[in-house]
């Protein structure tokens, strides 16, 4: 029987092979060079190793590499981004501005609030929802003398965001979450809400319902605007 010889692991890169195949000093380093290796009846494995060493023109260029992984993060984030912006605008109201930075109050069906049109089919008192400012519910008042109020009322419920209906039996938005009040003009009356409604100018431009940021004094309050 001979003894296995394996010369000592001086070099990182050394590679050892054998009659099975070749492996890496962190492999051979397992095996005790003084020990026998029987393998089977006068048969036995002889391991020899020799340094080798990773030719300089076959080193990775790290700043090749980091070249290479800019260009592929380019190559993604424009398509990426070219097809992120149209479904962003998909939820972007689709309401055409107005004057003085408002914009035109649309109707359930998503057309223009025509003044005159409107007046036609809607009656004093009425209190009907259309769609205001950020695209937020807002209610479009007839007065009772047949006019269109100055003001829309917005339906966001200041307590918890619910949508809050007109009722037109108790004359008053009642909340249907929490049973917050509001009175006719959207100013709180019963919480838990602990806000009147916000409002928003309600004009007319080129026959159109505009509606307008409201940033002026609450009229049913005597207070600054708190939505502004």
């Amino acid at each position: 029987m001979a003894a296995s010889t394996l010369s000592p692991a001086t070099n990182p890169s050394q590679l050892c092979s054998s009659k099975n195949g070749m492996f890496g000093t962190s492999q051979a380093s397992i095996l005790k060079p003084t020990r026998t290796q029987v393998l089977g009846k006068e048969k036995s494995l002889r391991i020899t190793c020799e340094a080798g060493s990773i030719p300089a023109d076959r080193v990775p260029d790290m700043g090749k590499r980091q070249l290479m992984n800019l260009l592929l993060l380019g190559a993604v984030s424009l398509p990426t981004a070219g097809m992120l912006v149209p479904y962003a605008a998909f939820f972007v109201p689709p309401g055409s501005g107005g004057a003085g930075g408002g914009i035109i109050a649309k109707d359930a069906f998503g057309n223009d609030v025509i003044a005159s049109e409107w007046l036609k089919n809607h009656g004093p008192g009425d209190r009907t929802l259309t769609q205001g400012l950020k695209g937020d519910p807002t209610y479009l008042v007839v007065e009772s003398d047949r006019t269109l109020a100055t003001y829309g009322i917005n339906a966001v419920c200041t307590h918890l965001g619910c949508v809050v209906p007109w009722n037109a039996a108790e004359n008053k938005f009642i909340c249907p979450c929490h049973g917050s009040q509001y009175n006719n003009q959207g100013r709180v009356v019963r919480g838990p809400a602990p806000l009147s409604l916000a409002l928003a100018h309600a004009d007319i431009d080129d026959g159109k319902v505009v509606f307008v940021p409201w940033v002026e004094t609450d009229f049913r309050t005597g207070e600054a605007p708190w939505w502004a």
